[in-house]
């Protein structure tokens, strides 16, 4: 017991004196930071748009998964979400009033494309130029992430998902309608939004869409084992397969840039 006093008491001292560390630093100062610096802000389709089947739009896989009973705290989905999607003028004066310069959002794959191949949806279209013109006409870029998380529920149906290579190559034709149609809004671009979280918490602990992993009272269907990391060799080649092709059919008359969002924990 006196061991575990002590040890408290020395977490607890230790605690303390970063808390009196991080206090004592000076406040950032906006002016500290390099000539270039972008501030800006950021969202991901399927958390804030809602609209999910609204306008021609197909059903993802946080559609499906957040329907599950279970899967999410109180049953929450993102059905209505912020309901952004019928809110832009509202929310692109809110961001106005934010006075940051860049806007980072993300494209629903089902939006543009109902089942990740075929048709495109017009409407789809429509509603992400509109936005595109409308930060561009406050002064504020769009940052454009092509996928975050948010497959279409057909392409797990019908491939498994990422851990498919064929899903790459779809990936890969969806970016190339996205470059068309938005290339002339957008000068950045990232093809993936933290790859490492979507493949291992999706096709490894299952905790996120599409609920896959070796645990079949948590899992309907999976392997630990083996998806995560054919998840990951699928985005590695859709990645490079599609960096190559906007640098080489888009980047020179649009004058972009492209890469991808990682994360280090």
């Amino acid at each position: 017991r006196n061991l575990q006093t002590m040890e408290r008491s020395r977490n607890m001292i230790v605690l303390l004196f970063f808390a009196a560390l991080c206090c004592a630093q000076d406040q950032p100062d906006p002016n500290d930071f390099p000539e270039g610096f972008i501030w800006g802000a950021a969202t991901a389709a399927y958390q804030i748009e809602g609209a999910y089947k609204q306008d021609g739009k197909g059903l993802n896989i946080w559609d499906i998964f957040t329907h599950e009973p279970g899967k999410t705290a109180g049953g929450q989905t993102g059905d209505v979400a912020d309901n952004h999607y019928n809110k832009v003028p509202e929310d692109i004066n809110l961001i106005q009033q934010s006075g940051i310069q860049a806007y980072r959002m993300s494209i629903a794959w089902s939006r543009i494309l109902p089942n990740g191949t075929g048709e495109v949806n017009p409407l789809g279209i429509a509603h992400y130029v509109n936005e595109m013109k409308a930060l561009l006409s406050i002064g504020v870029e769009p940052v454009v992430t092509l996928y975050h998380w948010d497959m279409p529920q057909y392409l797990l149906d019908n491939y498994n998902g990422w851990v498919n290579t064929s899903v790459g190559d779809l990936f890969v034709n969806y970016a190339d309608i996205c470059f068309r149609e938005f290339g002339p809004y957008v000068k950045r671009w990232l093809t993936f939004n933290e790859p490492w979280t979507f493949c291992w918490q999706g096709y490894g602990l299952g905790i996120n869409a599409p609920g896959r992993c070796s645990n079949r009272t948590f899992c309907y269907a999976g392997d630990s084992s083996v998806e995560p990391y054919q998840c990951s060799h699928t985005i590695l080649l859709a990645h490079a397969k599609t960096v190559k092709l906007y640098r080489e059919k888009y980047a020179l008359s649009q004058g972009g840039q492209i890469g991808l969002t990682l994360n280090c924990e």
